[in-house]
């Protein structure tokens, strides 16, 4: 009953909320250039309640938004197989004990942010390569509802109430700029494939660089092909090691611009390299995409603890 009220929150709430996500991995590709995706994160699928508690993501690609003059400052070729898209995300943190109204200082700050993002991917059938850029604009701090988006669920779910609220990240403008490049090193036929994965995000939300890798095992559409095969049923396993470098991370140590939060994070105590693992499934039937994935991340200050989140995502292509 909690999971199908917590389902039911999540569908009412999709018109104002998103999330924080890779979502134009290569392993996520729609194989189109007009689709719409509904992505949802939670700890709640990981049995936590704990860091990165929640996020949204409306995920829109269509041609149409090639006219967009945000696109000028991206980094696409429109020779290539190209997607133009935007998503509107929300994301929101939370300490381990959610249930007290005073800061404690050994855990990390309330925060939500909510950005509208331009982003554009390019691929390479030729070379194997593909590349994404992305702008995201918008806020940190209550201006995000942070706290009645947990709350409203919570009491739904009959879940403890959060209580610290009020200390969260004061308003901030978030202004991120990311790119992210991708190149396939191994493939057998359609049933395995491995690729490398960086990526490069600069703003005053993040500012962090990750390598790693993606895995894919199962029967796919390979987005480096230059030969078109479209299958109906797609059916595989994917698994993603990253390896993060932090710069800056603002839902930790507060907006670059206003320096009234009541608590943060501080400099010294954030971890400047963290480990992370994605993992995950993925059905695609014709125009229908399904995925559900997991993510476990090392500590990202020094008296943090692991954190883990699962995720679900719908697509349809029209």
């Amino acid at each position: 009953m909690k999971f199908i009220n917590l389902l039911f929150w999540t569908i009412t709430s999709l018109t104002s909320f998103s999330q924080k996500l890779d979502n134009t991995v290569s392993y996520r590709d729609m194989g189109a250039t007009q689709y719409f995706r509904i992505n949802y994160d939670n700890d709640y699928f990981s049995a936590s309640d704990y860091n990165y508690t929640q996020g949204y993501n409306l995920e829109l690609v269509t041609p149409h938004l090639s006219k967009n003059p945000l696109n000028k400052i991206l980094i696409h070729k429109k020779d290539l197989r190209t997607q133009y898209g935007l998503s509107m995300e929300h994301m929101g943190y939370t300490p381990f004990s959610i249930g007290n109204e005073n800061v404690i200082k050994t855990d990390r700050p309330f925060a939500a942010a909510i950005v509208l993002k331009n982003f554009v991917t390019s691929s390479d059938t030729v070379h194997h390569y593909r590349i994404v850029s992305g702008l995201s604009v918008g806020m940190i701090g209550p201006i995000a509802f942070g706290n009645a988006m947990q709350t409203g669920i919570h009491k739904l779910i009959g879940d403890v109430l959060p209580q610290g609220w009020r200390n969260q990240i004061r308003n901030d403008l978030v202004l991120n700029y990311e790119i992210g490049f991708e190149k396939k090193i191994a493939a057998i036929k359609n049933v395995v494939m491995l690729s490398t994965n960086s990526t490069l995000k600069i703003g005053t939300l993040f500012t962090s660089a990750s390598l790693g890798f993606n895995a894919s095992l199962g029967v796919f559409n390979n987005v480096f092909s230059k030969h078109k095969r479209s299958r109906k049923f797609q059916f595989f396993v994917y698994g993603q090691p990253l390896v993060n470098f932090i710069g800056y991370d603002a839902t930790l140590q507060g907006g670059l611009f206003n320096k009234n939060s009541v608590y943060t994070v501080k400099t010294s105590e954030i971890q400047r390299v963290t480990a992370q693992l994605k993992y995950g499934a993925i059905i695609r039937i014709k125009t229908l995409f399904l995925e559900y994935s997991q993510v476990i991340l090392s500590k990202e200050y020094s008296y943090g603890e692991l954190a883990k989140w699962g995720g679900i995502k719908v697509g349809w292509l029209f």
